[in-house]
């Protein structure tokens, strides 16, 4: 059964900034993550949303980010072994998160 993973982010960007830093932020995150075994990364924006999935362990994850006027919410879906990760995995995306949305 997976195990969803939801971290909200509050910021003072405003969506446009707050999109165009998630588009650039993401394709450093693949990068990063393709180091440690995550692989076929997908992902397709839908009007904010960002819908994404990639492979870790042998398994498929699922996600989305949803980029509004004043928070950015991460929603992730962890099957199986990945799930016993849920609070690292949310604590390191909060981190990130933030340090990627905090005005500069």
């Amino acid at each position: 059964m997976a195990r969803p993973v939801t971290v909200t982010i509050p910021h003072k960007l405003g969506k446009a900034e707050a999109r165009a830093r998630i588009e650039s932020g993401f394709g450093q995150l693949q990068n990063q993550m393709a180091a440690l075994s995550v692989s076929r990364f997908q992902q397709a924006w839908s009007g904010d949303r960002l819908n994404f999935s990639a492979q870790a362990l042998g398994q498929t994850f699922t996600g989305r980010i949803d980029v509004e006027e004043q928070d950015v919410r991460i929603e992730v879906e962890l099957p199986g072994l990945l799930g016993a990760f849920a609070d690292k995995i949310a604590g390191r995306l909060r981190q990130q998160g933030t340090l990627l949305l905090d005005k500069k």
